[in-house]
């Protein structure tokens, strides 16, 4: 009678049911500067190290950001210069695809299937006048206080900076340049990696504007860096944003394969890193998903 007692106690108090949920999972999601794995780094550096990199990650002339965002209440994070602000090209135009659904889900911005098309058109592939249209919409200056608002943080001067876009996708002058790198369109390898694990969390949005935002990123419409990298693994479904302008190069993909979901960042000054990306990308699959390094 006292086991059935107990039983009864255990399946029907949900005190002790909570309690159990407490003691394995986390009741709220972690922030990524303090989600560090020494085996992820490891293998990070490994890597990058095999592929001849390496004198670039000293010489800060490449930044990359592995995150294993499988379990979304314990990200695993690798980062090689990941506070380095560098210039991202078109990459910040993900900043704008936020501050539009921020406006559309506070009531300032009417959603429309025009904008809709102008967005995706502008995430998918790139387009200048579509980013540029947006950002009319949301406004210059509305636009940089959402990325720094206490909410987002997606740039922040304490860390070194983040997401910028001071400058229309146009010619002309930027409006306004970063305070720190002086830079017209930035970005951090964290701060991208952020980006994705708050949106996939979705602590950006609501769930509908949140799902909204992620289809834009999918079905990448540029085969070329991490997306190209990736095409020989089968299975693959990738959200991404690129940018590339003369020597800059850009990339960031959440990708998503069976059970596994991580989050890829790249930055760099070099021509040469829409290569390195490419060839970069198929070892941090395995990385993430088999604890493999080998090539």
């Amino acid at each position: 009678m006292r086991i059935c007692f107990f039983m009864v106690l255990l399946v029907f108090n949900p005190f002790v049911y909570a309690e159990e949920m407490t003691a394995t999972q986390p009741s709220v999601y972690p922030q990524l500067w303090n989600a560090n794995d020494l085996a992820l780094q490891g293998g990070l550096e490994n890597i990058v190290k095999q592929q001849g990199l390496w004198k670039a990650i000293e010489t800060k002339h490449l930044s990359l950001v592995v995150v294993n965002i499988s379990d979304l209440f314990r990200p695993k994070l690798a980062e090689l210069n990941g506070n380095k602000l560098i210039y991202a090209a078109s990459l910040p135009k993900i900043a704008i695809l936020l501050a539009a659904f921020v406006e559309i889900e506070s009531g300032n911005l009417v959603e429309t299937d025009e904008l809709n098309e102008h967005l995706t058109k502008m995430i998918r592939y790139s387009s200048n006048q579509s980013a540029s249209h947006v950002l009319s919409l949301v406004g210059e200056d509305r636009l940089l206080e959402i990325i720094q608002s206490p909410k987002y943080a997606l740039y922040d001067q304490e860390r070194n900076g983040g997401l910028w876009v001071g400058k229309a996708y146009a010619k002309g002058r930027a409006y306004r340049r970063d305070p720190i790198g002086k830079l017209s369109h930035g970005a951090t390898g964290i701060q991208v990696a952020r980006f994705y694990y708050l949106l996939e969390t979705q602590q950006l949005l609501n769930p509908e504007y949140s799902n909204k935002m992620k289809q834009m990123l999918a079905n990448p419409g540029i085969n070329h860096k991490f997306v190209k990298g990736l095409k020989s693994v089968s299975g693959t479904r990738i959200y991404r944003k690129s940018g590339s302008w003369k020597n800059f190069h850009a990339d960031s993909a959440l990708v998503e394969y069976g059970e596994h979901t991580y989050i890829l960042v790249g930055l760099s000054d070099s021509k040469l890193a829409g290569d390195w990306f490419v060839k970069l990308a198929e070892p941090l699959h395995k990385l993430v998903t088999l604890g493999n390094t080998s090539q």
